[in-house]
């Protein structure tokens, strides 16, 4: 199962999409699972078939040859490199831009967000990894500034689509996270909410909790939760990209874990899905 956001798959010159856990070959993370990460829980034999499984699924192809696939070796920076041809090596960082057709740019993710930019009149794209630490470091924003400095993008071209990801529900964070968006973002008040943990038997025997005895009368504590989607939201916005044309999946990737890989539902062990862009040079696909 393959996820597009509707407003770039209108685009008949665009390829793209935001892969799921479904439907692959990996046998690790339970079922026959899409991961399309090289791990040391998986084999490589299962994720290359997974990756040319969902490139041919997305039609990312030149007859019966699969376009080159680019990923980076992620590293949580703001480190964005711009692609002319495939690199012989891995690049390290959290950003590709390219104009060059017939190639795909991939992130992979599992609770970050993967964040893919395509101008329509250059037709040139972008795709990038934004995390809480990528977005303190405002890597969509330098997304958008490298746009318009390698290719000439104008912002208000631009059609950004922000791909599953954990969201505000689930995003639990330090203080010290906090502390870092207030350091960047005259915003950031808006950008994070708290919420008390729960705990089942408090609330299912109040009565005992009034007493000063142990459990007793002590405060539960408080959660702090950061909105990842809104943040990057706001991002674009200040780089000029008309809010109309930023979408965003209303899935979280905490919330569904029987259809998106999580790091955090799954504590650590688990697939990565990629989100993926690329022009496609003479598209056969109708408006």
């Amino acid at each position: 199962m393959i996820l597009q956001a509707d407003p770039l798959a209108r685009l008949p010159w665009l390829v793209h999409g935001f892969s799921t856990r479904t439907g692959g070959f990996s046998r690790v993370y339970g079922g026959n699972t899409l991961n399309l990460g090289f791990a040391k829980q998986d084999s490589r034999p299962a994720v290359e078939r997974n990756r040319a499984a969902f490139l041919s699924q997305l039609g990312a192809t030149s007859g019966k040859k699969l376009w080159p696939l680019v990923t980076l070796r992620q590293v949580h920076s703001d480190l964005i490199h711009c692609v002319d041809e495939p690199p012989n090596e891995q690049l390290v960082g959290d950003g590709l831009v390219t104009r060059v057709p017939d190639v795909l740019l991939g992130i992979q993710s599992a609770d970050c967000l993967p964040v893919i930019l395509v101008d329509t009149k250059q037709r040139t794209i972008g795709v990038f990894h934004a995390g809480w630490r990528g977005t303190v470091k405002r890597i969509v924003e330098k997304g958008v500034g490298e746009m318009r400095r390698w290719f000439g993008t104008l912002p208000r071209n631009i059609k950004a689509a922000i791909g599953p990801g954990v969201h505000a529900c689930c995003y639990a964070v330090g203080s010290e996270v906090r502390q870092q968006f207030e350091s960047q973002f005259a915003y950031a008040e808006d950008l994070f909410h708290e919420a008390k943990e729960s705990d089942p038997v408090r609330e299912k025997y109040p009565l005992l909790f009034l007493t000063a005895r142990a459990p007793g009368h002590s405060e539960l504590p408080t959660k702090i939760f950061l909105d990842l989607v809104e943040a990057n939201r706001r991002q674009l916005i200040d780089a000029g990209v008309v809010p109309r044309n930023i979408s965003a999946s209303p899935l979280c990737t905490a919330c569904r874990p029987d259809l998106l890989f999580s790091y955090r539902a799954e504590r650590g062990v688990t697939g990565r899905m990629m989100g993926v862009v690329g022009v496609e040079k003479s598209p056969s696909r109708k408006t």
